[in-house]
């Protein structure tokens, strides 16, 4: 149930360069950006925003002068400390950045449409003019030479002994001509289809799949080869198969698109050549072109690159970037980023980050460089225990699924009610004022902002369903009040080439939002101060201040009660911003000792609690790091949630612990956390993967979801093992007059646990079972 949520944007560019940007790679080690235009190479730093090389290609011949030459593969080679270049005429270039050097390693006389390197750059495939592959050693010593199309299906044929054969089979009214009847023929790829070849390696670099068009039929087929280009699979004929072509870093699934009479689908291949799967993307048949596909460093998000198909010569052609992530074998459409018609921001390439799973690199025509960093993050509502309905937030393209824990525990993808939006959702955010935590604003890809509050409405909201995949509950529902347009031109900023402008979008007020962006320089943010109300004319969000701050901002975190505001930048540091003041303010986030606060590291979630009578700021880092202002209180924890006076986190070990933050100290905390081993009043064990989602504080009731392991498990029963549930399932324990329930998965009804005890009827029996079974507990001492 969880988001993407955006740290930060860095916008490089543009820069004064020769031509338009081809491709680019990453030099990681520097931090650069190598792009490829029809005249040669440039580094581009994005710390200084400037050139640091530019490397001509057309003084020694290998790009023709008149700007007609194409770079179709680069790569960086830290163990050589050189890049290497392919181009269309079919040379491939070494060149030394440090003395800017070049040398040709070979040369093919037919062209190269596509270089792809394997993921340990041990080895190199080129794909030429006449339709082979060449496997080279990094060293550009030739391995073998293949034709691209085999007639053969490969090493890994399928074996049949007649059963299920067509001539076997029971043809009814068809009768027995069917079983000679010849398969339908695929029909040719479609126009828009560029005809290039698409190379993806496996995550280990063992396999390589290339997806080439069949000169017989004109279809596109994949084939899959081994590292010395020994064939070993062809898929099965698939109609209306297209370019993109990107396997999964993990090594299940094989990812393409396919174009179907009523629909646009990503489609799914086993390394044997079987279809295993899909999901449809939003957009009509025949709208849209799906350019490349991209998969992450941790195969769990899924880039699509699309643009629209162009009716008529001079007509507009907007591009997107999509974000897709699975979860239940549903697919979420997680972030849409519509850069526009625009010829500066059209979409040259896209590229995840090697080594940073969660960063996507974009290039743009007009030589904009775009870096995004995002982080997993569970949007849910806080405030009094009066008002709080425990409400969490899941975006899943133009809806947003909106599940109240108090009334109900499901399973994402199925939702209390969910709000229909009029395009792909990118950020939502919750009311923090306490008594109106239920409300909610919600932002979408087009800038517009959807503002949903409970109460004062007797007309049904259409925009509003209850229930998700056959789900409902009798649960007051919102209704959208009003709905602010493009903030980002009322602001005076122009049109912008980063269509993610904006980040850490966060409902203050009423009629007042924040909002951060990036300063003049990649270090700087900017915070904005957003009003609606009478001031809104035109339905415009009023601009009222902008506040620099020197740092980039990657979190912000608001205290309902204090209505402290806590920012935290890149570097760890932490400031409190002083929004209520007539001119709003920054200043260092002190410690009860007067000294300035800094994590040791960055933190992906922060939030502001009361601990002994001092506010401070908790923050937990993508490794299990979890901090207290600038103490490390533990190192294993898994997630956290507070609640009141009250902190409760998972941990590796499968535990959670309840601790009081009343009457405490740091150093306490930090004792506690580190003794904690055997179970007690405020230790409980979970089930493996187990991370905090909310708390229904009215039913002592803590929501947990089970981490993507494995495959879906049957409804959950306890036997002689331990709970085995299903993936992302979410899992619901109650300590409550002395009786434990959880819901189960796939009935949906509420059992109570003694049904599952093998006729187990005493309290105390039952009590040993689940403590033995390692089934959470909730204290009612929460």
């Amino acid at each position: 149930m969880r988001n993407l949520k955006l740290l930060h944007s860095r916008e490089h560019g543009p820069v004064q360069a020769l031509g338009s940007p081809q491709c680019f790679c990453l030099r990681a080690d520097q931090g650069t950006l190598l792009i490829g235009s029809e005249y040669g190479i440039l580094e581009l730093d994005p710390a200084i925003r400037g050139v640091m090389n530019d490397i001509s290609l057309t003084v020694d011949g290998f790009l023709p002068e008149d700007g007609s030459g194409h770079i179709v593969g680069i790569e960086d080679l830290p163990d050589q400390e050189s890049v290497c270049i392919a181009t269309a005429a079919g040379d491939v270039i070494l060149c030394n950045l440090s003395t800017k050097q070049l040398e040709c390693v070979g040369s093919v006389d037919s062209g190269l449409t596509t270089m792809s390197w394997s993921p340990d750059q041990e080895l190199v495939l080129l794909v030429t003019g006449q339709r082979t592959l060449i496997m080279m050693t990094k060293d550009f010593e030739p391995i073998t030479e293949r034709e691209i199309h085999q007639d053969d299906f490969g090493e890994g044929k399928f074996i049949t002994v007649g059963w299920g054969k067509k001539e076997t089979q029971f043809h009814g009214s068809e009768g027995k001509q069917a079983a000679h009847r010849k398969q339908t023929e695929v029909p040719p790829a479609s126009s828009s289809d560029d005809g290039r070849p698409r190379v993806t390696w496996r995550g280990d670099g063992q396999f390589v799949a290339v997806s080439a068009i069949c000169p017989q039929t004109g279809a596109r087929k994949i084939r899959v080869w081994s590292r010395e280009l020994v064939l070993q699979s062809t898929s099965e004929p698939i109609p209306g198969l297209e370019q993109a072509l990107a396997w999964k870093p993990s090594g299940s699934l094989i990812a393409s698109t396919q174009e179907k009479p009523n629909k646009h689908d990503v489609v799914f291949f086993e390394k044997n050549g079987l279809l295993h799967g899909e999901f449809t993307l939003p957009f009509q048949k025949g709208k849209a072109k799906v350019n490349e596909l991209l998969w992450n460093l941790d195969s769990t998000i899924l880039a699509v690159w699309l643009e629209d198909v162009k009716k008529e010569k001079n007509s507009e052609t907007n591009t997107y970037v999509q974000l897709w992530t699975v979860g239940n074998y549903h697919w979420y459409l997680k972030q849409s980023l519509h850069f526009g018609s625009a010829e500066k921001s059209r979409l040259v390439s896209l590229l995840w980050d090697p080594e940073i799973p969660y960063r996507l690199h974009a290039l743009c025509r007009g030589w904009h460089a775009l870096c995004y960093d995002w982080h997993w993050s569970t949007d849910c509502s806080t405030g009094e225990e009066s008002h709080l309905v425990a409400n969490v937030a899941v975006i899943d393209g133009d809806k947003v699924l909106v599940t109240a824990f108090q009334h109900s525990v499901v399973p994402p993808p199925m939702c209390t009610f969910q709000l229909q939006l009029q395009q792909a959702v990118n950020q939502v955010a919750f009311h923090t004022d306490p008594t109106k935590s239920a409300d909610l604003a919600v932002l979408d890809a087009s800038n517009r902002i959807s503002v949903y509050r409970v109460g004062d409405s007797t007309v049904k909201d259409p925009t509003v369903t209850l229930g998700g995949s056959g789900f409902k509950a009798s649960v007051e529902t919102p209704h959208l009040e009003k709905t602010y347009r493009y903030f980002e031109v009322c602001c005076g900023e122009g049109k912008q080439v980063n269509p993610l402008t904006f980040r850490l979008f966060t409902w203050l007020q009423d009629d007042t939002f924040l909002a951060v962006s990036q300063g003049q320089l990649a270090t700087h943010s900017i915070i904005h101060h957003l009003t609606g109300g009478p001031e809104a004319e035109g339905g415009c969000l009023h601009l009222r201040l902008s506040v620099p701050v020197d740092g980039d901002v990657i979190s912000l975190c608001c205290n309902p009660k204090t209505r402290a505001i806590a920012l935290q930048l890149a570097d760890g540091q932490i400031l409190k911003y002083l929004w209520e003041a007539p001119t709003p303010a920054l200043e260092p986030w002190r410690s009860s000792t007067g000294s300035a606060v800094q994590f040791p590291s960055p933190c992906v979630q922060t939030a502001l609690a009361m601990i002994g009578g001092e506010e401070a700021i908790l923050g937990l880092t993508d490794r299990c790091r979890f901090f207290i202002n600038d103490v490390e209180v533990a190192s294993n924890v898994t997630s956290f949630a507070r609640y009141d006076d009250f902190l409760l986190v998972t941990t590796h070990s499968h535990t959670c612990q309840c601790v009081s933050l009343r009457d405490t100290s740091l150093k306490v905390l930090q004792a506690g956390f580190s003794s904690s081993s055997s179970p007690n009043e405020t230790l409980r064990k979970v089930e493996r993967g187990s991370r905090i989602v909310t708390v229904v504080p009215q039913d002592t009731k803590l929501i947990l979801q089970v981490s993507s392991h494995g495959i879906a498990a049957a409804p959950c029963q306890l036997q002689d093992s331990k709970p085995d549930f299903g993936i992302g399932q979410v899992v619901e324990t109650i300590v409550k007059n002395g009786i434990i329930r959880h819901i189960d998965e796939h009935s949906m009804l509420w059992k109570s646990q003694s049904c599952f005890c093998k006729g187990k009827s005493c309290l105390t029996d039952v009590l040993e079972f689940f403590e033995k079974h390692s089934v959470l507990g909730l204290s009612e001492s929460l």
